[in-house]
């Protein structure tokens, strides 16, 4: 069965976007911020986690101001059939902080993170050696030109009817 997508409204955007300027906020926060009953937000916040929508209440670290200055994209042709067997070598890989199964010509995109180009040239190699990698192709990162973000793309959404709480107003 496809996964249902969760539909949001004004009022789970605006409370993800509460959560995202206010990232210690409280629930209690959040309510007075969006300007609905605290049992609203809690009730919204659960359906989302539940859904799928929220997934993690981890830090975003930044990993440069870690002391990991040097990252990298590696683009990886695998061996056919091998998706399962090069997902288990990349996790365990400490330098390989997120991959993603890709269309094209590569078949996963890797991103690195290393404390020296040494250090990346050691992820580069670990990778190297799991015998699901063909061939790798890899990038240096000189700089963020767009961070890691959600919320413009979560505001594209239509709003999914009217189910607005009474108290809530835009502004």
């Amino acid at each position: 069965m496809p996964h249902q997508p969760a539909k949001l409204d004004e009022l789970d955007l605006a409370i993800l976007t509460a959560m995202h300027e206010y990232q210690k906020a409280g629930v209690l926060e959040l309510s007075r911020r969006t300007r609905v009953a605290r049992a609203t937000v809690q009730a919204r916040i659960a359906r989302m986690e539940e859904s799928g929508v929220i997934t993690s209440y981890d830090p975003q670290v930044d990993v440069t101001a870690a002391g990991f200055d040097v990252q990298a994209f590696v683009t990886l042709e695998i061996a056919q059939g091998a998706l399962d067997a090069v997902a288990t070598d990349l996790t365990a890989i400490p330098g390989v902080l997120e991959a993603y199964a890709t269309t094209g010509s590569g078949d996963v995109l890797c991103r690195l993170g290393a404390d020296s180009h040494t250090g990346l040239q050691s992820v580069l190699l670990s990778i190297d050696r799991s015998p699901a990698v063909v061939r790798s192709h890899s990038v240096v990162v000189l700089s963020t030109v767009v961070p890691r973000r959600t919320l413009p793309l979560l505001h594209t959404l239509a709003p999914a009817g009217s189910s607005r709480a009474p108290a809530y107003r835009n502004g």
